[in-house]
């Protein structure tokens, strides 16, 4: 770093009520001189930083100068948690806790630190011992919470509405189907029940106190809202042809959600995994992503500040054919 500056005032209502802020400028190992938000760490200049790429509240991408040695208040520097949303220290919502990624996902952010962890169930799942070792942590509060109970989410927002930090969204129903090898609407209806208007349920009940959460101007804050989408929802895969298309309005929704908390503060994360080895997938022959990694994504993504996530080498590959030719990707799969 060759020189640094503190803002004071600033014409953005957004940044107004964060000053001061801390920009500097670094001279790169490759040559080129950048503009750097500063982590409060690193020492003034002249002084030697790592610098990585972040988004910031606006989906902006932005560098950021880190100390070279971490020290063990990293994640809680007040400009990096405008724009990354580390669990540590934070509420969150866990909105499905009787699936395994769900009760994978819990577990996850109550291992990297969070304070407060509500786990939504519906129906009797609250008796079963999955349930209880869930809320055995200290952590943990199992929460009613039905997404396809318009009047149970309703519930679930006034009481606990105002106190999230992050919301992560872990309902899914994938029976593995296709169009051809159903009889009815029955199975799909339920999917979309679930996949796309819970997600519609939610942002009504709980996205206006997480928009006004996202917007105080506080120190510690770190609003986020993920959503556990497919990979699926990229192009139609006829075995699971109607669950693609619930994943896919799902998307569609996450998109208009994302471009209404921007304007908070609240970062939308889409986690887009390929075949998960979960209750849903027995059957399914491997290659299967652990319930682990998919949690793992998720606070890698929260921790990181990315907005989409596509956790998984098949996953991976098939955002990079997708990315090369939509139309192709569609063909070889309904081939």
């Amino acid at each position: 770093m060759i020189a640094e500056t503190v803002v004071r005032r600033s014409n953005d209502s957004y940044f107004e009520e964060r000053l001061p802020w801390r920009l500097g400028l670094v001279r790169l190992d490759a040559g080129p001189t950048a503009v750097v938000h500063l982590h409060g760490a690193c020492t003034p200049a002249p002084s030697r930083v790592c610098v990585g790429a972040r988004l910031d509240k606006s989906g902006q991408g932005v560098l950021v100068a880190f100390p070279i040695d971490e020290v063990p208040t990293m994640a809680d520097d007040r400009q990096l948690r405008e724009m990354t949303c580390d669990p540590t220290l934070r509420k969150v919502l866990v909105t499905d806790g009787k699936t395994r990624v769900g009760q994978a996902v819990a577990r996850a952010v109550v291992a990297a630190g969070a304070q407060s962890v509500w786990v939504g169930y519906a129906d009797a799942w609250a008796t079963t011992p999955e349930a209880a070792e869930l809320a055995a942590l200290p952590q943990v509060t199992l929460l009613p919470l039905n997404l396809t109970d318009s009047q149970s989410v309703k519930r679930a927002a006034a009481d606990i509405g105002a106190k999230i930090d992050i919301l992560i969204n872990t309902g899914d129903v994938h029976p593995v189907l296709g169009n051809a090898s159903r009889d009815g609407v029955e199975a799909a209806r339920t999917e979309m029940d679930v996949n796309y208007f819970g997600l519609l349920r939610l942002a009504q009940e709980f996205g206006p106190a997480m928009r006004s959460s996202g917007a105080q101007a506080r120190s510690s804050s770190a609003a986020a809202w993920v959503n556990l989408l497919s990979v699926y929802a990229l192009s139609n895969y006829p075995p699971h042809g109607t669950y693609s298309a619930s994943k896919a309005a799902a998307l569609s929704l996450a998109q208009c959600l994302r471009a209404e908390m921007r304007g908070a503060g609240v970062r939308v994360i889409n986690v887009f995994p390929g075949p998960i080895d979960d209750e849903w997938n027995r059957m399914l022959p491997p290659p299967k992503l652990s319930v682990g990694a998919v949690a793992m994504a998720v606070v890698d993504a929260l921790k990181d500040g990315v907005e989409d996530v596509y956790p998984g080498d098949l996953a991976q590959e098939w955002l990079a054919r997708w990315e090369e030719d939509p139309k192709l990707l569609e063909q070889d799969l309904s081939g």
